[in-house]
């Protein structure tokens, strides 16, 4: 049967999650007409349950979405044997995408992270980068997106204490944070006790504690409520509205200028090209039925493997290898976040029952370049966090350091006793692409319709593995000073699939080395936007989110100054 022809839009958006979510506000608001293709549903306030094991053992809602039948594989280099595949992805459909259920950490990053190539060879020669590293500056400067940050951060609403305001640092934010225009809309999520406690100990070693920043509020905000520091934000949505995903904050605010309409469970297929290389819409299925939704500009806003994948299934005469890829582009410098931590056992209870893992305490002291790598043989480094919020079934899964076995009567009796005496120090590392990781679609796995799955070739690098263990070991000191009478180092998880998965679609001015130009726009294809973080070309040491949203709406931005030439 052939697909349903739409009436023509000005834009057809593939998924309403944080970046595409975003992007739509600007949009709408210029006055163009937005076509929204979401894979997932609505959600309601109710349908968020604080329950340990609906949200993190059973995985709802993702056990029943569209992208749990088409988990990406992983096998380790080219030649190596295929890794475990996961039994759920760990990203979500819906209106509002993995948004609704993020921890809502919300960090922008550092000057150093759009400049790490030039600057690492400024400081440390070029020896310094890895070999086969395929690292390149941003096309574009911490300074020309700041301005985006800050519009993101006032739209959805963000909770923080600036470090450093047009220059002038406050020792009660981040030190060592770029410069920004003015202070958060809201103040820090509340203090809590364990974190002030972390927070003095770091202080004492002559480090530099901060609360770090959230897009949940810590006031009323937007006419949503405050934060009710409940106790399950993660992996879970906010029965309050209290956690900004884009489904409370800027969609319902694009919806409500006219411009925009949603179209939720459509399972998009191809992206459409003419002959001249033009796209032209999206094929979708919704209901069983197939829709072509015909369309002036098309912005791909799908996470990292689902952007990569659906560009290489839109194959046609002009790109015979996959949409936007005749320079062979589209899946490399595949990175995702390496990351690792310790855990420390006390003495006394920590009281992590109640708040959200986006409080806490965090330090940016072995950061990117804010310390001097001539002697530690990796660049870049790493974010520590000590968040809140700790559920029974996770505590009680605890290490029992050495002092009792792992089951019987005497496991049973530590856990009872100690359950609530530990915590971990998670370390967030600095990655980085290099030429034999990359993404492809994989030869054999399919998902329900037939067609293949993104596959991911990895493989971690000594550096990392340096960095990891570098990290380790001012996590554990960091405990140490803090009381812990016992510590255990978490194993170091590699690249792999994640929730913080970038490249793919990068961005650059070569585009014999890039997807998309530094606007966001494919070189090939001129009428073809990608948002999200599979343009960004390195990851630093934080969450992606808030840099994610910061790109879509300077994307948006572009299209409506530049829309006669782009769409016409």
């Amino acid at each position: 049967m052939a697909p349903v022809n739409l009436p023509r839009t000005d834009v057809v958006l593939i998924g309403l999650g944080a970046a595409g979510g975003l992007a739509v506000l600007p949009l709408a608001r210029a006055g163009l007409k937005i076509v929204g293709l979401e894979a997932g549903g609505w959600f309601r306030s109710a349908d968020h349950r604080p329950d340990e094991i609906r949200n993190n053992i059973r995985h709802w809602p993702h056990a029943v979405q569209k992208a749990n039948q088409e988990i990406p594989t992983a096998r380790n280099g080219r030649d190596g044997p295929p890794l475990p595949r996961p039994d759920y992805h760990p990203m979500m459909n819906g209106v509002g995408g993995t948004s609704l259920h993020y921890w809502g950490q919300s960090w922008r990053l550092m000057q150093w992270d759009f400049k790490v190539r030039s600057e690492t060879i400024r400081r440390y020669g070029v020896s310094a980068i890895p070999p086969g590293c395929t690292v390149e500056d941003w096309p574009l400067s911490y300074e020309e997106l700041e301005p985006y940050y800050d519009k993101v951060e006032y739209a959805i609403g963000v909770s923080g204490k600036a470090g450093n305001v047009q220059g002038n640092i406050s020792r009660t934010g981040n030190v060592f944070e770029s410069p920004r225009q003015r202070e958060y809309p809201m103040p820090p999520l509340r203090a809590a006790g364990f974190a002030d406690h972390m927070a003095e100990a770091a202080s004492r070693l002559g480090w530099h504690p901060y609360s770090p920043p959230a897009a949940i509020n810590s006031v009323p905000y937007d006419k949503r409520s405050a934060c009710f520091y409940h106790g399950f934000c993660g992996s879970g949505g906010c029965p309050v509205n209290a956690k900004n995903s884009t489904a409370v904050s800027t969609i319902p605010q694009a919806i409500a200028t006219g411009n925009l309409k949603i179209v939720p469970y459509a399972h998009v297929i191809a992206i459409e090209s003419d002959a001249y290389g033009r796209v032209t819409g999206a094929r979708y299925l919704s209901d069983k039925r197939e829709y072509f939704q015909p369309a002036s500009v098309v912005l791909l806003a799908g996470y990292t493997y689902e952007n990569t994948r659906l560009l290489l299934l839109s194959k046609s005469k002009a790109y015979p290898r996959g949409l936007s890829n005749n320079h062979g582009q589209v899946g490399l410098h595949y990175m995702s976040h390496t990351r690792t931590g310790v855990v420390g056992l006390f003495s006394f209870d920590l009281n992590r029952w109640y708040g959200t893992p986006a409080q806490g305490t965090a330090l940016d002291d072995w950061a990117d370049d804010n310390f001097d790598h001539s002697e530690v043989e990796f660049i870049g480094g790493g974010n520590l966090l000590v968040p809140m919020e700790a559920k029974p079934i996770e505590a009680a899964n605890m290490s029992t350091f050495g002092k009792a076995p792992r089951w019987g009567s005497s496991w049973k009796a530590f856990v009872r006793e100690n359950a609530a005496r530990w915590a971990p120090v998670w370390a967030q590392i600095s990655t980085f692409p290099f030429e034999d990781r990359f993404l492809d679609l994989d030869p054999a796995v399919k998902d329900s319709l037939g067609y293949p799955v993104c596959r991911l070739t990895v493989g971690l690098k000594e550096t990392e593995e340096r960095a990891m263990r570098f990290m380790q070991e001012k996590a554990e000191r960091w405990l140490r000073e803090a009381g812990a009478i016992a510590t255990n180092q978490l194993p170091l998880f590699p690249i792999g699939l994640s929730t913080h998965a970038y490249g793919g679609t990068r961005m650059g001015e070569n585009p014999e080395r890039n997807v998309v130009n530094g606007w966001g726009f494919s070189h090939e294809a001129p009428n073809l936007g990608i948002l999200g973080a599979s343009t960004m070309g390195t990851s630093g040491a934080r969450n992606p989110t808030l840099t994610v949203q910061a790109l879509a709406w300077r994307t948006a931005d572009y299209l409506i100054r530049q829309w006669k030439f782009i769409a016409e």
